[in-house]
């Protein structure tokens, strides 16, 4: 497999600001190291039981089964010279699902932690069950990539307890629908942790992970695994297009959070 040192780059990237559309410039399998240490790796396609299982979970989670959050905006499909103005396309469907351990938000009367309401609602269990047999899936992925990564998490998550784990490696699931996400920084994850970020797309560009201190935009193709430190540097997530009436981009994101290190 590719090995690619990442070099710190010099960029004016703010968190809250919106990923541009940016072409990937990081396409096969690679391990990503830093000062030499590997922190990271992609892979373009998924081993066969972990493809299944994100080709069902992904079915699910865009079914009527599971509850969603959801809005719908118009996304640009570039400037118009001759107008003089952005081109928009039709309204864009966007929604997300959480699964897994959520952190307190006393602000929507909830000052205590909990697991994600959606584990109470029956039409959900096969996706929710799908996405934990991943969530384990990739750990085993990772153990074989990454040995020490692996081992340091898993010696990490003895400080979590058992009832706000989901799988062996994370707390916590989200799964984004069209989302692009903007430059932002995971802080509430447990530094030296690694997500997990598998890709489900159909007819769309974009929607691929841009890190702006290293110049890397990943090609997040259909059932691909990005394994990567979120907490470590600000990123984002290019413009998605769909090409067709029924395109789209998911991702199943695995990730932990120290929130719940230490927690009864």
């Amino acid at each position: 497999m590719k090995k690619i040192e990442l070099i710190t780059l010099d960029h004016s990237c703010k968190i809250g600001d919106d990923c541009p559309t940016i072409e990937p410039n990081i396409k096969e399998d690679c391990i990503f190291f830093s000062e030499g240490k590997a922190i990271g790796f992609f892979l373009r396609s998924l081993p066969p039981r972990a493809a299944s299982l994100a080709d069902l979970a992904d079915y699910e989670l865009r079914s009527k089964n599971v509850p969603k959050n959801g809005t719908r905006r118009a996304t640009t499909e570039g400037w118009d010279e001759e107008k003089q103005k952005y081109k928009y396309s039709k309204e864009v469907v966007q929604h997300s699902t959480i699964i897994g351990a959520v952190i307190p938000k006393p602000h929507m009367r909830r000052p205590y932690p909990s697991m994600s309401s959606v584990h109470g609602v029956r039409s959900a269990r096969p996706f929710i069950k799908a996405m934990l047999l991943l969530a384990k899936e990739s750990e085993k992925i990772i153990a074989d990539i990454l040995p020490e990564q692996h081992q340091r998490q898993a010696e990490l998550f003895e400080q979590v307890p058992d009832k706000w784990k989901f799988g062996n490696l994370f707390t916590s699931s989200i799964s984004n629908f069209n989302i692009s996400a903007g430059f932002h920084r995971d802080t509430g994850n447990i530094p030296e942790t690694v997500n997990v970020i598998i890709t489900k797309r159909r007819n769309s560009h974009g929607g691929n992970l841009h890190i702006p201190d290293y110049g890397a935009t990943i090609d997040q193709c259909d059932r691909s695994i990005l394994v990567y430190p979120a907490w470590r540097n600000v990123h984002g997530v290019t413009p998605i297009i769909p090409t067709q009436k029924d395109g789209y981009r998911n991702s199943l994101v695995f990730y932990p959070l120290k929130a719940f290190m230490n927690l009864s």
